[in-house]
Formats: structure tokens, C-alpha cells, sequence
């Protein structure tokens, strides 16, 4: 039944796509996001429902009359040499067969981030974005929310199999970041029902990280809440919410919880840790000896029997950073960290820009949302192999869509305001050449 409905709801989308390519994304972001056909058991579970919407998606692009055009700023071109860093270093990595094939699924992932760009142009097109996110990541989030105060924190939430986000590490730092926008969300809701549905949702998924027992995950939920408080205009309440809060949350999990949590402190007597510490030597120095690094796939035992300390102790980045350094290089790492720094600055951009701008508030708050879900990311991700995790990208388009409706807003106003200046000071003449004539 599962396997008809997805099937039914994939292909009856497709003529809509066709005319309405913005409708394409959102049902990529659907499928890639949440995975919906993993959750049946038949012919559906491996179908390639998400190449066939890319597919539709970009025949609709290119026959649309609707605006499409890449505006091309920082962020847009960063993105782009960051695209053509990871081809070069894919042509010059250690195992090219093995990179191709990873290059070919990480492609596809930034097409249709500029898929994104290109055809999310307005403030309700960038509203269902976001909703589509948060649906995607909140079902399970709200699903493993309930899972975890049901059994009292005592078995470990996973995500959806055959995903980015199938481990509990990764599927907790998915949460983390998506509930910040959930926030945002919040804010334009009107139904009262609606308002507490989300502030339900947004607990349960915060249960649902938590009960993923990833330490990475709690460091990232640290960060997160700091810097939601920090972006949040209401600091005393929400900072009161929170100090009532967090404890019951914490002390609401089991002794096990804790004693996982507490081995933060104690790493280097914890083989995991210690584990992540020798991959992110080999990543350091594999990227000292290769400037373009040595491409995909590079976590077997030739290469940490070449540049790991521990040559045997075999294991994945488990570091954004340290994958950024290992495949692709210093130059790798720095265009990812550059491609964050001006998602930041654009977002601080609208931040100021629609200050006082109630007509634009939704940009403003959307904006400072975006920035505490990567900054969520960004900590959480120092401890995960997430470097070519969609969410993040698809966040970071929505910034860009955002900035070019501030943009064009702003543009017209001006227009508007320079023609009504052209118009009176043409009144002034006209009237100024009456009056003289007028006079004998």
C-alpha cells in the first residue's frame, strides 16, 4: 500500500512539475530528504523516484516562461568553483573509479541545489522550502521524540535506512538542525492549535536528539540553544524556558544516557574517539602530501597505513572539516569554509536590511533561523562525515532566494521612488512655466 501511495503521489506530481518547475524541488527535497520510499517494503523501496523528478524537474526548467535565471552572486560562485575543485580532485584522487561514483551522487545534489536557486523566487515559494524540510526531517523527529519519552530514553533512535542520516549521530544533528527554521515556522503560523503542534513538534524532536545517545549531538544541541537564545529577540523568556527546561530534559534520561555523555570528558580512554582522532591525523597529513588532496573514498587501509599514526585502526572522517582536508585539500577546505562565511554574511545582510521592515520581517527572522541552524551544524559537524549532506545546501539556497526577493524589493521601491522624484520635479517645471507665462 505504502509502495502505491509514494508512487501514485511521485508520478501525479509530474505534470505539475512540467509547468510549475518550482514543484520539482520541492518534491526532490521530499524524496531526497525524507526518503519516504524507504519506509515501504516493495518495488518502491529502491525505485528511482528521485532521478525521475530531477529529470522532469530540469525539462521544466527549461521550458517554463517563469523568471530562472542563477543570480550570480558570492555565494552562487563559490558554490560553483566548489563544484569544480571536487571534479579536478576527483581526476587526481587515489581511487579514481571509486571517486567517480561518489562524484556523480554529490553532482546531483548540488544540480539541484542550483535547481533551488534558480526557481525558489518568492516569499511563499521559500515558506513551502522550508516547510518541506521541516516535514521531511520533523516526521521523524516527532516519530522519535515520542519513541524516546515512551521507553524513557532507554533504546537509541535511528534515522531512515539507505539516507545521509541512517545513524543516530547523523540523524540527531539533522534535528539540531531543523529545529531552528521549525522556529522560524512558528512565527507565521496564526492558528493557536498550529503555534502548539509546532512547539510540540520542536520538543520532541529535541527528545528525539537526545535520544539518539550521540555526544556529538549534544555538544551540537549546546551550541544550538546558545545561539538561538542569542538571535532570539524575547532573550528573558526564552532564556527562562530554557533554564527550566534543559535540566528536566537531561535528567529525564536514563543513568546509560548519562555515562555515555560523560565520556566527552574522558576521550582519550574511548576507542571511538581516539578512532576519529586518528582519522583526522590521516586526513591532515594525506592533504600536507597531496595539495589536491586525495579525492573520494579515502578511508581504507592503504591510505591509514600511508598517513595515519595507527595504521590498523581504520575509520571515517567523522569531521565536515577534516573530509573537506582530506579529499580535496587545503584549497578544498578553505572554498568550504569561504562558501559558510558568505552564507553568514548574506544572512546578516537581510538581518540588517529588513530590521525595520515589517513588510520584510519574515526575512529577517527566516534569516537569523538559518543562521542558528548552521551554526548548529557547523559544531555538530566537527564530529561527523556530513560534508556533502543536502540540508545544509538547500538551507544555504534558501538564503540566497531570500536575498534576491530583499534585493528586488528594494530595487522597485527605489525605482518607484526615483520616478515619483522624476514626476514631481516635471510638475514643478511645467508649473513654474505657467506661472511665468501667466504673468504680463
Amino acid at each position: 500500500m505504502r509502495d502505491l501511495v509514494i508512487t501514485l503521489l511521485v508520478f501525479g506530481s509530474l505534470p505539475f512539475i512540467l509547468k510549475r518547475p518550482y514543484i520539482g524541488v520541492l518534491m526532490w527535497v521530499w524524496i531526497s530528504v525524507m526518503n519516504p520510499h524507504r519506509l515501504s517494503w516493495g518495488f518502491a523501496y529502491s525505485f528511482p523516484f528521485a532521478a525521475i523528478i530531477a529529470g522532469v524537474t530540469l525539462i521544466g526548467l527549461l521550458v517554463t516562461r517563469d523568471p530562472k535565471k542563477l543570480p550570480m552572486t558570492p555565494i552562487v560562485l563559490t558554490l560553483m568553483v566548489f563544484c569544480l575543485w571536487m571534479g579536478i580532485t576527483t581526476i587526481f584522487s587515489m581511487w579514481p573509479d571509486e571517486s567517480v561514483v561518489m562524484l556523480n551522487r554529490v553532482s546531483k545534489i548540488f544540480l539541484m541545489t542550483f535547481a533551488t536557486i534558480m526557481l525558489i523566487k518568492t516569499r511563499r515559494q521559500v515558506e513551502l522550502l522550508i516547510w518541506t524540510l521541516v516535514g521531511s526531517l520533523a516526521y521523524y523527529g516527532v516519530k522519535g521524540g515520542i519513541f524516546t519519552v515512551a521507553t524513557g530514553g532507554s533504546s537509541i533512535v535511528w534515522g531512515p535506512q539507505g539516507s545521509y542520516i541512517e545513524g543516530n549521530n547523523e540523524v540527531a544533528l539533522a534535528f539540531i538542525t531543523i529545529i531552528p527554521v521549525m522556529c522560524f515556522l512558528y512565527t507565521i503560523l496564526k492558528n493557536k492549535w498550529a503555534r502548539r503542534a509546532m512547539v510540540a513538534s520542536i520538543i520532541l524532536c529535541a527528545f528525539a536528539a537526545l535520544g539518539s545517545y550521540s555526544r556529538g549531538a549534544l555538544v551540537g544541541i549546546g551550541a544550538m540553544l546558545f545561539f538561538l537564545w542569542l538571535k532570539s529577540p524575547k532573550k528573558v523568556l526564552l532564556g527562562g524556558l530554557m533554564v527550566l527546561m534543559v535540566p528536566i530534559a537531561i535528567t529525564f534520561m536514563p543513568d546509560k544516557w548519562s555515562s555515555r555523555m560523560e565520556t566527552i570528558n574522558t576521550y582519550k580512554e574511548d576507542s571511538s574517539a581516539m578512532g576519529r582522532i586518528n582519522a583526522w591525523y590521516m586526513a591532515y597529513h594525506m592533504a600536507l602530501d597531496r595539495p589536491l588532496g586525495g579525492g573520494f573514498e579515502i578511508y581504507n587501509r592503504t591510505a591509514f597505513e600511508l598517513y595515519a599514526p595507527v595504521p590498523d585502526d581504520v575509520h571515517a572522517a567523522h569531521s565536515i572539516y577534516f573530509q573537506a582536508l582530506g579529499e580535496h585539500g587545503f584549497i578544498g577546505l578553505g572554498i568550504y569554509l569561504l562558501l559558510a562565511f558568505l552564507t553568514w554574511r548574506k544572512a546578516a545582510w537581510i538581518v540588517r536590511t529588513t530590521a525595520k521592515r515589517e513588510d520584510l520581517k519574515w526575512a529577517a527572522d527566516l534569516a537569523r533561523m538559518i543562521q542558528v541552524s548552521l551554526l548548529g551544524f557547523g559544531v555538530g559537524g566537527a564530529f561527523l562525515s556530513l560534508l556533502y549532506y543536502d540540508v545544509p545546501y538547500y538551507l544555504m539556497a534558501a538564503v540566497v532566494s531570500t536575498g534576491y526577493i530583499v534585493e528586488k524589493t528594494l530595487e522597485a521601491e527605489a525605482a518607484a521612488a526615483k520616478a515619483a522624484a522624476r514626476d514631481a520635479a516635471r510638475a514643478a517645471q511645467l508649473d513654474a512655466h505657467a506661472h511665468g507665462a501667466a504673468t504680463p
